[in-house]
């Protein structure tokens, strides 16, 4: 699940740099790739109100989070974005970003499904293929077809764009299921409540049917090619239940 938040235009033609090549394949590395994510993240950090250390916000997503340093290799780092924005994202870097309005409307367990499933899409590389591919999607198109052998040719305005693409890409549905089965094994080996998962996705159900659903549109219409709420409730119901968890 991603969001476009303030994203601003980064100087991605020096940091690829002939990453495209002329008239025929788009190559980015993993070196090239991971710059331009870090760089944005750094950008997206800059374009939005950070909590403070003293924040209750950043002091509960702190306690919830502590001993969660890595996933799949990846170091991970949390902060949250004070704005009324409903919303959670992650990224390939592991930088995970949570806004306070989601942490008024979920309790613990119900936030740590969220960071749970958004950590999964970046240990098994989702989020880092969705970058990659709109990068090469947006960019290859443009380039080639100018017969520019350099992502120089492209103005820093227009790669800019690139970054929200990349946030707003969706997940496949196989995809999904991935990401809710590694929140689930992440939360247990962390020694947290793995039906965390189930709570969230319930918690979601509900504010879909509920008379205020529209303000939390953006963030639950990141869910519209998801496998159903129903569907992933349960399926977290039996692996909690299984592993003899309470499931109330």
């Amino acid at each position: 699940m991603w969001t476009a938040v303030a994203a601003q235009a980064t100087d991605w033609g020096r940091l690829l740099q002939g990453a495209l090549k002329a008239g025929t394949a788009a190559t980015i590395t993993d070196e090239d790739l991971a710059e331009a994510v870090r760089s944005e993240v750094k950008q997206m950090d800059a374009s939005n109100t950070v909590c403070s250390s003293s924040s209750p916000y950043t002091k509960r997503l702190k306690r919830l989070t502590r001993g969660m340093t890595s996933a799949g290799g990846i170091k991970l780092n949390f902060k949250v974005y004070k704005t009324s924005d409903v919303n959670a994202f992650a990224c390939p870097d592991g930088s995970v970003r949570v806004f306070s309005a989601l942490m008024d409307i979920l309790d613990d367990n119900e936030l740590l499904g969220v960071i749970g499933h958004e950590i999964g899409h970046v240990a098994l590389k989702h989020s880092k293929k969705a970058w990659r591919s709109a990068l090469l999607r947006s960019a290859a198109s443009d380039v080639i077809g100018s017969g520019s052998d350099t992502w120089a040719a492209l103005s820093d305005s227009y790669l800019g764009e690139l970054s929200s693409i990349a946030l707003t890409a969706k997940h496949s549905r196989t995809h999904e299921t991935q990401a809710d089965d590694y929140g689930y094994d992440f939360l247990k080996k962390n020694g947290r409540n793995p039906w965390a998962m189930g709570l969230a996705f319930k918690k979601m159900k509900k504010l879909s049917e509920g008379k205020n659903s529209s303000r939390y549109d953006k963030w639950l219409r990141a869910f519209s090619s998801h496998p159903d709420f129903d569907k992933r409730i349960e399926r977290m119901r039996q692996r909690a239940k299984r592993d003899g968890y309470s499931v109330k």
